[in-house]
């Protein structure tokens, strides 16, 4: 199903009212998705949770742990029918901008070798693979090891 881009995406913070909506489009785009109570445990933690809205809509949601000068992005995801309209790069340089007005000198992140997509949104960002998680993720048939990856600020 392709959605319409009705207005100019905007963020905000999440709230415990999103978390169902936010667990849907999670379980729709990932084969092992973060829970409900990841989501609520994040927000209860203190880390900046914050929802992508397009006409009202969720359509996208980051997670990201800010401790002194860095940063760590837990979570960064499009809503399956609004990926490929540049929202993805959109919600990553909202994130990046965050860090910055944190202070933040680094942000860090990991990555399933096997999401061309995502890797690819960051290396254009400007993020470095920096070293390799042994059996990080769990996948199918295993586990799937986790490229990690840096951004240094200026």
């Amino acid at each position: 199903m392709s959605a319409q881009l009705d207005g100019m995406p905007a963020c905000r913070r999440m709230t415990a009212a999103d978390l169902d909506a936010v667990a849907a489009i999670e379980r729709e785009i990932y084969t092992h998705p973060w829970t409900r109570g990841n989501f609520s445990d994040s927000l209860e933690a203190g880390y900046h949770c914050w929802i992508m809205e397009c006409g009202g809509m969720i359509v996208g949601y980051s997670v990201v742990m800010i401790a002194l000068e860095e940063a760590h992005l837990l979570n960064l995801s499009i809503a399956a029918g609004w990926q490929r309209r540049g929202l993805g790069r959109d919600l990553l340089c909202f994130v990046m901008k965050l860090a910055r007005d944190y202070a933040v000198r680094r942000i860090y992140l990991e990555v399933r070798p096997s999401n061309a997509a995502a890797r690819a949104l960051y290396a254009r960002a400007g993020f470095s693979e920096i070293a390799l998680r042994r059996g990080y993720y769990p996948a199918g048939e295993g586990r799937e090891d986790a490229i990690v990856m840096e951004l240094k600020l200026t």
